[in-house]
């Protein structure tokens, strides 16, 4: 008789093989629906119901796009660089600004109703006045990207903070914590996962904002290879650089999720015993 493998390898097994499973059954739907939607938009192109120019097939744009692959790469750049940059100064400030809120009820309520209201004002024309003040490199975009994805980081920060077990707080005080030290030990850990869920949420609008950006004024980017294939009415490229900058979304969003389970992967725990 063969030997069985030990009950900690088949559980461990058994995890995997659900692991597995259930990552498929999130995944599966969505790409059938996307399958379906191509193949629906293929058809209709085919069929010349919709002109060429107007919606190109998704062959052709595949096929343009793999053409046009170095130029795209060559502008894919830029606006990554631009997201990056601009995510990163967006996290910083709004954690600082954030932690300013929290400690200062006076903060809070002098610049609170200022961030809310900020949010109100139109991208497209904030947009050319920053070119207009800083000029058409990479400091506008930066900006932009960071005024785009900046409120909701905030938003995530404060609510995380108020999350803490106010119970814990008071022990913490009763035992002599300073404020800082409950900040330290107990607020700033419990702001974990609305911080990631703000992070997801945010990354989502940032290559949207380098790009709003570019279109505003910039000598390189995916917004001014669109704008400058909108000229000459190259709309397949124009897609191409769409699908170029989704690709970039998809990949800024996972290697988010990849950061949160690497440095919080209690939140997934929670996450899936709440379901």
């Amino acid at each position: 008789m063969g030997a069985t493998a030990p009950a900690p390898a088949r559980a461990a097994a058994a995890e995997a093989a659900g692991s597995a499973r259930l990552g498929l059954g999130r995944i599966l739907p969505p790409l059938l629906a996307c399958c379906a939607l191509l193949g629906m938009w293929q058809a209709v192109s085919a069929a010349g119901l919709v002109p060429a120019d107007m919606l190109p097939a998704p062959t052709r744009i595949a096929a343009s796009g793999a053409a046009e692959a170095d130029a795209l790469v060559r502008h894919a750049v830029p606006t990554l660089v631009a997201t990056l940059a601009g995510f990163a100064l967006s996290v910083t400030v709004a954690f600082a600004s954030a932690t300013l809120l929290d400690f200062s009820r006076l903060a809070r309520r002098a610049l609170l109703p200022l961030l809310i209201t900020s949010q109100t004002l139109p991208l497209i024309a904030l947009a050319p006045l920053v070119v207009l003040w800083f000029g058409f490199g990479l400091l506008p975009k930066v900006l932009l990207v960071a005024f785009v994805t900046f409120f909701p980081m905030v938003v995530g920060f404060l609510r995380g903070f108020a999350s803490a077990d106010p119970d814990a707080e008071r022990l913490l005080a009763s035992m002599g914590a300073s404020r800082l030290a409950v900040f330290r030990l107990l607020r700033l850990p419990a702001s974990t996962e609305s911080f990631f869920s703000a992070l997801r949420i945010s990354i989502t609008y940032a290559v949207v904002g380098a790009i709003f950006a570019e279109y505003a004024g910039a000598v390189s980017g995916l917004g001014v290879y669109m704008q400058s294939m909108k000229h000459v009415f190259r709309t397949d490229l124009v897609l191409a650089a769409v699908l170029v900058s989704t690709i970039l979304t998809l990949a800024l969003y996972g290697a988010v999720v990849l950061v949160e389970r690497r440095c919080a992967p209690w939140i997934r725990i929670e996450r899936g015993a709440r379901r």
